[in-house]
C-alpha cells in the first residue's frame, strides 16, 4: 500500500509533535553523567589491562 510523500510528511510531522522532547537542562545533565562514565570506564580498564600485563609478565617470565 502506497503512501504520498505529502501524507508520509503529514505523518512524520504529527508524530513528531507527540515527543516530549528534553530541557537544555536535562540534555546537559544527560551529557555530563555520559563524560563522567565514560571517564570511569577509561579508568577501570586501565587499572584491568595493567593487572593483566603483570600477571602474563609473571606467568611467560618476561622481564
Amino acid at each position: 500500500m502506497a503512501t504520498s510523500p505529502f501524507k508520509f510528511l503529514q505523518e512524520v510531522r504529527s508524530e513528531t509533535a507527540k515527543v516530549t522532547w528534553p530541557t537544555r537542562r536535562e540534555t546537559m545533565i544527560t551529557t555530563a553523567m555520559v563524560f563522567v562514565m565514560v571517564a570511569l570506564a577509561s579508568i577501570f580498564f586501565f587499572f584491568a589491562d595493567q593487572i593483566i600485563r603483570y600477571v602474563i609478565t609473571l606467568l611467560l617470565g618476561i622481564h
